[in-house]
């Protein structure tokens, strides 16, 4: 696949993964955040499924691997899908976007407390001190910490963002050095966790179901797309340009569910959402050197470059 490919499944990555928040706002109208949760692995694993049978890639014989996966499936989706799912039934679908943005700076201080190569450096403590700043901005702290549905739905979200980093370290540290294919993994993990979600929806969701077109759609759109095909598309664009250049559809999806929430939900946005989200993104840039001045050697040679591409 060429450039323009891999930049046009960027795009769509960046919406998908932003969109996701909407579609999930539009599931509550008419299942509980379980089943919306539930929906979500189901229709994901199957859209991986029908990859897997189209690539005809064997599924792993290795009983250990499938241990993992499982821990993986209750980091990765049973508790974040169920903690995101039960946030937006008190905030807003582009506040959750936006805290699902600080997911690379949790994953950062996990992994140095659990991995000796990631070390703290003085980039990565101020990034993530600006992030916290970010976060506590977005919260609102100034306005008071009265315990509240909306409050516990924010907490939430920040319970969701740290089982990824949980899970993120998990699986550098016990699955990937396997070299399994990333989409058999995704498979695994998202059909894990459709059978443990389709354990507890009985027990833990006793509202009735409302469906609706748009809530079917929105399933659809949440699990094939936003949980299935998304984790395809990822895995390319970081076989073309790398991991580094990959993350930076974490600085876009926040502005793609804060856009969506307001122009098809019509919701409200206070001045320290956005400016709380700016901070985690400037927190994740200087977590990773891209804040730092670069050599003057750098600088000069780039001024040349650009006249030989004319």
């Amino acid at each position: 696949m060429g450039r323009f490919g891999i930049a046009v499944r960027f795009a769509l990555l960046a919406t998908v993964w932003g969109a996701s928040f909407l579609f999930i706002k539009v599931g509550l109208t008419g299942l509980a955040p379980a089943q919306v949760a539930l929906a979500r692995a189901g229709f994901g694993a199957l859209a991986l499924l029908v990859v897997l049978l189209l690539r005809r890639r064997p599924l792993p014989r290795d009983p250990k691997l499938w241990g993992h996966l499982a821990v993986v499936a209750v980091l990765l989706c049973v508790i974040p899908f169920l903690l995101f799912s039960w946030a937006e039934q008190y905030i807003s679908s582009g506040l959750a976007s936006i805290f699902n943005a600080t997911t690379p700076l949790v994953t950062m201080l996990i992994a140095a407390a659990a991995l000796r190569a990631e070390r703290l450096t003085p980039p990565r403590v101020a990034g993530l001190l600006l992030g916290f700043l970010g976060v506590l901005t977005i919260v609102g702290v100034w306005q008071g910490m009265d315990v509240s549905h909306q409050l516990t739905a924010q907490l939430a979200c920040l319970g969701a963002t740290t089982c990824y980093g949980c899970s993120f370290v998990y699986m550098r540290r016990f699955v990937s050095p396997r070299g399994v294919d990333p989409v058999t993994i995704a498979f695994g993990q998202t059909a894990f966790a459709t059978v443990i979600l389709g354990l507890l929806v009985p027990v833990v969701a006793s509202t009735p179901v409302r469906l609706d077109v748009p809530v079917v759609l929105s399933m659809l759109a949440l699990g094939v797309f936003g949980t299935g095909i998304a984790y395809v598309w990822n895995a390319s664009i970081i076989a073309a340009w790398g991991a580094a250049n990959a993350s930076a559809v974490t600085y876009l999806t926040p502005v793609v569910g804060v856009l969506l929430g307001i122009l098809v939900l019509d919701e409200p946005l206070s001045w320290n959402q956005p400016v709380g989200a700016v901070l985690v993104v400037l927190g994740i840039l200087a977590a990773h050197g891209r804040l730092q001045p670069r050599p003057k050697a750098v600088a000069e040679r780039e001024p040349v470059a650009a006249d030989q591409s004319r």
